[in-house]
């Protein structure tokens, strides 16, 4: 069978909910590996946040972090980064609009560097993953870098006017995207950056434009790249704008969907 680029996010599709790959998901990707398919990582996640599950499925691909502001690839030094960041001054003002907007916090990641506004131990334990630089307090004094993202956490009854906003007044320079788990939370980058671009970027540099992709989604942040695959799967447990654009819907992200869909399309045969 022609080789196949499969493209993974972590959080609610290939991750469980206690944020493990579940067994069989991950014997059937280790197989599909071995048979020279290509297996690459798309998350909203940094790297540092990623790293562990890369070297679980044993990669030695591109990985697209922050939904495409950050593309890297870990093992190749001679791969060309992609970083784009926002512009300081849009997050500045942001922070000014905190109160107005019934914004809780908001925290604002320089690759290696977590900004959190006001002190949070659960944010805190959520960002610790790779050992950041964790700083909190006032972001407009603490941040003189162009952040590689802003997220901020609200209460699910103002998410929609908050992104409605930020489609009014900041239209032009960011792309917002929303996050369900753990908690609502809107995320910020530079404008033109989703997985989609960050994924074509990998498959221009390593000649892979003829491969058929395979995406797995279940949230907002992966409506682009759904579209843009060839076959584009939502989860189960995904939300219903991802279901609409997807080709095809799996088993959720407790179930194994990833596995159960790429054993039954690629007619392995493996059992759990």
């Amino acid at each position: 069978m022609e080789k196949h680029l499969i493209c993974l996010d972590l959080d609610g599709t290939l991750l469980s909910n206690q944020k493990e790959i579940l067994p069989f998901t991950k014997k059937v990707l280790l197989a599909l590996k071995a048979q020279g398919h290509i297996l690459m990582i798309a998350t909203g996640r940094p790297y540092r946040a990623t790293e562990k599950y890369y070297n679980e499925l044993s990669l030695s691909t591109p990985v697209v972090n922050f939904n495409g502001a950050f593309v890297h690839h870990p093992t190749d030094l001679y791969f060309k980064t992609v970083h784009e960041t926002l512009d300081l001054q849009i997050a500045k003002d942001i922070i000014e609009e905190l109160h107005d907007l019934k914004i809780q916090n908001v925290v604002a990641e320089v690759q290696d560097q977590v900004f959190i506004h006001y002190h949070d131990s659960l944010l805190i334990d959520e960002f610790s993953m790779g050992n950041p630089t964790i700083l909190h307090g006032n972001l407009a004094e603490l941040m003189d870098e162009h952040p590689t993202s802003i997220l901020i956490q609200a209460e699910e009854r103002h998410i929609n006017d908050i992104r409605e906003h930020l489609t009014n007044i900041y239209a032009e320079a960011i792309e917002h995207r929303r996050w369900g788990d753990p908690f609502p939370v809107i995320e910020l980058v530079k404008k033109g950056i989703n997985k989609a671009q960050g994924i074509m970027y990998v498959k221009e540099k390593l000649n892979l434009k003829d491969l058929t992709t395979i995406a797995f989604g279940d949230e907002d942040n992966d409506l682009e790249m759904i579209k843009y695959a060839d076959i584009g799967v939502a989860m189960h447990n995904g939300i219903n704008d991802l279901k609409s654009v997807a080709t095809h819907t799996t088993l959720s992200n407790e179930e194994d969907g990833i596995g159960h869909f790429l054993n039954d399309y690629f007619n392995l045969g493996m059992e759990e």
